[in-house]
């Protein structure tokens, strides 16, 4: 008798300490601050972003959290410092498509699949086609016919060279047969002034960045790269209902971690961010800024990441692009 007693008190003690390990598991993360980098200037896009997740988190899980603004480089700064970062869910990045575009043109000291983790994406932005407004064109077709009879002479401008817009624009070139000249800026303010100016005659723009502008007519928005007309801008047409329906171009937005975070950990984050895209006041800020929420997974980022890369280095070799420093 005295045995059975003893052998049900080890198997008791031995549930308990599963129980509590169990439960202090749960608790392990996140333990401390949370640190989100974004590899860009403070003030832009990611900013808001980036602050929106966070405080979701802080309310989820009682941690409080920063945005690290880590710009330069080409996104290259921010992103070593995470690829140096403890894999231990306390840093992620907020992560762009030109993660896996800029080490396709520059130098970098990790590897864009390697080094890091995929967790999840949660939106996507897409590009519209802004002009300068004395252009004396009203639609894409006759766009494309006034920079075809102008070969060379039709700039174009990027927040920087290397980066996806960059592309976007090589790839426009190839698709619609013209042939415009890139100017490169560090960052997207001076190239607005430019473009109202007339330096520059065109910009693939991300939406929230291009709203203001469009919404005071001081640039003319003539096609945007997405399936569907957007309700923020409901007067300008897809490309595909302009005359170019294989063009589609856009920027997605997602978080990564440094490789080897715990899987536990980075399925928890993913979960975490599928459930807060999917509250009203996520989905609301997004259509103020004309991007829409857009969900993948681990896994399914990592095929993004993959896809991405295949597909950039195509228009790359197709337009023989070459870093402009």
């Amino acid at each position: 008798m005295k045995s059975v007693i003893v052998v049900a008190r080890i198997l008791v003690a031995s549930m308990l300490v599963v129980f509590v390990g169990s439960a202090t598991g749960q608790q392990l993360y996140p333990n401390k601050l949370i640190r989100i980098i974004t590899p860009y200037p403070p003030g832009g896009a990611t900013t808001p972003l980036a602050h929106f997740l966070g405080q979701k988190m802080t309310d989820s899980w009682g941690q409080p959290f920063v945005v690290d603004n880590r710009p330069g480089g080409n996104t290259i700064i921010g992103t070593d410092a995470l690829a140096k970062s403890p894999p231990d869910g306390h840093t992620i990045m907020l992560a762009s498509s030109a993660h896996v575009l800029v080490p396709l043109l520059m130098k970098v000291p990790y590897d864009p699949i390697k080094d890091f983790a995929p967790v999840a994406t949660f939106t996507r932005s897409t590009y519209v086609l802004i002009i300068n407004p004395a252009i004396p064109v009203n639609n894409l077709r006759e766009f494309i016919a006034y920079a075809k009879a102008r070969p060379g002479q039709l700039n174009y401008g990027t927040p920087g060279a290397g980066g996806p817009q960059h592309l976007a624009h090589e790839l426009l070139n190839q698709t619609a047969e013209i042939k415009t000249q890139h100017v490169p800026y560090k960052g997207s303010t001076q190239l607005f002034t430019d473009l109202i100016g007339g330096r520059v005659q065109m910009f693939l723009a991300t939406t929230n960045t291009s709203l203001p502008q469009i919404k005071a007519g001081k640039v003319k928005p003539i096609a945007i790269a997405s399936d569907t007309r957007l309700p923020i801008l409901p007067q300008v047409p897809t490309f595909a209902e302009a005359g170019l329906p294989d063009f589609k171009v856009g920027t997605w937005y997602g978080i990564l971690a440094p490789a080897g975070t715990p899987k536990e950990i980075i399925d928890q984050l993913s979960t975490a961010i599928g459930k807060y895209i999917a509250m009203p006041d996520f989905k609301e800020m997004l259509a103020n800024q004309g991007m829409s929420p857009f969900y993948s997974n681990a896994e399914q980022l990592a095929g993004h990441l993959i896809a991405d890369r295949t597909r950039f280095m195509n228009i790359i070799k197709a337009g023989n692009i070459k870093f402009e420093n």
